[in-house]
């Protein structure tokens, strides 16, 4: 694929590539100067360095390594057009290194980037920035600036907590919601709920940052980012120390609580040891969430409290995918039609079926039945799913889905905007086989079909399945019901 017309003469014959969520983020990152002092995509000795002892390879700190994979058959290219997922390029990659993970096993390129045009936002655009726009908009500004670059939104405790700090230095805040997660709108709007509870001249700045999997890594990047968008300090409300290498001093307030004799928040110092109250955890906001009962106002802000039941509505309102996996000839269509029907028939959800042989007709028609076309087909499915499940309906899916790798790229893509149920239809090969009213087993064993599941090609048998269903042992109501009974038990439906 070339790039699209709009570029420069120069630039048109040059391959194109669409990275990743995180890696776009990283690309407008290096682009608008956020991760200075880097200026491209770190090659594989410097991924080594900073993954081993959090330096560059010249000896500069820095955290977390910002690489970029590719396919294979883009390694040998000088140039690269990255572009955003609606094919806008944004940069040039000048190839300076080709490398192989060794972990993963994914090609990646390294060089540095040559901007194009800035990314085009689009919820909440008015308030993004960059490091530099961002700077002009501060350039008199007197006071300490304090980031609290964060992916959850801030409660009365952390409201407290940041009050407080930022009397003691007489600073203002400035508020970094972390994009990157499933649902950034609703995050950015609490945020902006509550930044009139802050000292006058509170800033919301979206940034692109995506999570990294070691916390004091990802605390020390955001770190950086925050020094880059003009902080002196950073504000780290989780109670996490930072390393000696933070670009930024970090500031962890005093812990507070409620003080349930006089009803308010107060550090836990100035509280009788019988008075304390600790604010909700996690596991115990979730429940109160996928139960559909209020969020106390002791915790939080109503305002705040709005976003987070729009983020996580009750269970038995929330999009929810459920995923048939098994053999050709297993039941799989037949349970998951009982069960589309059988939502259908109670009521208060709405139901999409996406059979396999009806995807393969109208969704993917054309596609072979090689592991590349079939892999595509499921993701197909599970980007449909997806899209039903972000809308709170339910979408009920019985394609063969045999390889596991695709199962769970499909579970990432729904459980990033809904729930995600595995059912394993656990027909044995031989009932299968009997069934097979087409014939198509017969002739895969005759050499006919190529690359047929369960003869030529494997089945993956899941180790994640929430269920398993042997339809040689029950009956297709039987397996329906009990389908039926996971779904209640998980709260997704209500009890008749």
């Amino acid at each position: 694929m070339t790039a699209e017309p709009g570029l420069p003469d120069t630039l048109r014959d040059l391959p194109v590539w669409t990275p990743d969520q995180a890696e776009l983020a990283d690309l407008e990152l290096l682009l608008n100067g956020a991760y200075a002092p880097l200026t491209g995509f770190l090659g594989a000795f410097d991924a080594a360095t900073v993954s081993a002892g959090g330096r560059l390879a010249d000896g500069t700190p820095w955290p977390a390594p910002i690489t970029l994979s590719v396919p294979k058959d883009l390694i040998e290219e000088p140039r690269v057009v990255l572009q955003d997922p609606e094919g806008v390029p944004l940069a040039v990659l000048r190839t300076s290194e080709k490398w192989q993970d060794p972990v993963s096993g994914s090609w990646k390129l390294a060089g540095p980037l040559d901007a194009l045009r800035a990314p085009a936002h689009g919820l909440f655009a008015r308030l993004r920035r960059s490091p530099a726009e961002l700077g002009r908009e501060l350039a008199d500004e007197s006071r300490p600036i304090l980031a609290v670059a964060t992916r959850e939104p801030l409660h009365r405790k952390q409201l407290g907590q940041l009050r407080q700090v930022a009397e003691k230095q007489a600073a203002m805040i400035l508020l970094l919601p972390l994009l990157g997660g499933a649902h950034d709108e609703a995050l950015v709007r609490a945020l902006l709920a509550v930044h009139k509870e802050l000292p006058e001249g509170t800033l919301v700045v979206p940034v692109p940052l995506a999570p990294r999997p070691d916390p004091a890594r990802d605390l020390l990047l955001r770190a950086h980012v925050a020094k880059a968008y003009g902080a002196t300090a950073l504000v780290e409300l989780g109670a996490q120390e930072a390393a000696a290498e933070s670009p930024l001093p970090i500031i962890v307030p005093e812990p507070w609580a409620y003080d349930v004799d006089v009803e308010v928040w107060r550090p836990i110092t100035r509280i009788e040891p019988d008075h304390v109250k600790a604010e909700l955890t996690a596991d115990e906001l979730g429940e109160l969430l996928d139960q559909g009962a209020p969020i106390p106002d002791w915790f939080t802000l109503p305002a705040v409290a709005t976003e987070l039941v729009a983020a996580r509505p009750p269970k038995h309102r929330r999009g929810v995918t459920v995923l048939f996996t098994g053999l050709s000839g297993s039941g799989k269509s037949t349970v998951a039609r009982g069960l589309a029907d059988a939502v259908v028939e109670r009521g208060g959800r709405t139901v999409s079926l996406l059979d396999g042989d009806v995807v393969r007709r109208l969704l993917s028609a054309g596609l072979t039945f090689s592991k590349a076309d079939r892999d595509l087909n499921i993701r197909r499915i599970g980007y449909v799913a997806a899209e039903v499940t972000r809308h709170g309906g339910m979408a009920v899916c019985a394609p063969i889905a045999p390889y596991a790798a695709t199962r769970a790229e499909v579970r990432r893509m729904v459980e990033a905007v809904g729930d995600f149920v595995l059912v394993h239809v656990s027909t044995p090969l031989e009932e299968c086989e009997r069934r097979d009213r087409k014939g198509l087993y017969a002739k895969a064993r005759a050499g006919l079909i190529p690359e047929f599941t369960g003869i030529s090609d494997p089945y993956e048998d899941p180790v994640d399945a929430d269920l398993a269903l042997d339809t040689s042992q029950m009956s297709p109501e039987t397996a329906v019901s009990a389908v039926l009974a996971l779904l209640t038990e998980g709260g997704w439906l209500r009890p008749e």
